[in-house]
């Protein structure tokens, strides 16, 4: 989630500035950033506690901090449910809970030495300590298989064009649309429900048709997943299942 703010005629220095912000008890870091092309000002709270700030370009970082600090109230609830949020586990063991298809399921052994989740089948090394590679090299390979075909028939049954799919290890973004019409789609949507996996797919497609992010893209993502404010939400609850 970020909050917009209105553009300042000023210039600033195309640098970060790193500072900080006392929310309550909470010292909270703030990053301010130079952004060429950011029409006004933007704030989120990132995943590590940062609280980012964009300049646009005849933006100020006084003005930057201005906003930031007329804004605390917000960043006060963002901390709250970033600190409510599960954290991801660093090493995946024996027991461990994982997402897969929408669904916690955890990670178990059976007696011939395969480690299962949910429906899924795997053999890992018996002297490795850390389950995660292997069983996320799993994860990416069914991603590969079974994405590109999904965005395929949806493309079909909406009458977009798509000239290639691609499935990556995407750190920021969900997936990505460019203009010749090649899709590219995190891996990590092996993880979500059908229904929000889909809406990444039609948020996508919704490009081929509107390049931008403007209300007429939004109209258009509604009209192809009408319940995409839904799949947000749940993508914003799990995110830091999703890493």
């Amino acid at each position: 989630m970020v909050i917009l703010g209105r553009l300042f005629n000023r210039k600033t220095p195309p640098a970060p500035w790193p500072e900080a912000l006392q929310i309550g008890a909470q010292t909270v870091p703030l990053l301010l950033v130079h952004h060429p092309r950011a029409r006004r000002y933007l704030l989120r709270l990132r995943p590590d506690g940062t609280a980012r700030v964009t300049i646009p370009r005849h933006g100020t970082v006084a003005a930057g901090k201005d906003f930031a600090l007329r804004n605390v109230g917000w960043l006060a609830t963002q901390l709250q449910q970033l600190a409510a949020r599960p954290k991801t586990p660093v090493v995946w063991q024996p027991g461990t809970e994982i997402l897969f298809r929408g669904e916690l399921v955890r990670l178990e052994t059976e007696a011939t030495g395969a480690i299962c989740f949910g429906p899924e089948r795997i053999k890992i090394s018996a002297t490795s300590a850390d389950w995660r590679p292997a069983i996320q090299k799993h994860l990416r390979q069914l991603a590969a298989q079974e994405l590109p075909a999904r965005v395929r028939e949806l493309a079909a049954a909406h009458g977009v064009a798509v000239a290639r799919v691609s499935v990556r290890n995407q750190k920021t973004r969900w997936g990505s649309c460019s203009r010749r019409g090649t899709i590219s789609l995190n891996w990590r949507l092996i993880q979500t429900p059908m229904a929000v996996r889909d809406y990444i797919i039609l948020h996508e497609l919704a490009h081929r048709r509107q390049m931008n992010h403007s209300e007429k893209f939004w109209q258009e993502v509604a009209h192809l997943c009408p319940d995409y404010l839904a799949a947000e939400r749940w993508l914003k609850q799990h995110a830091k299942l999703l890493r």
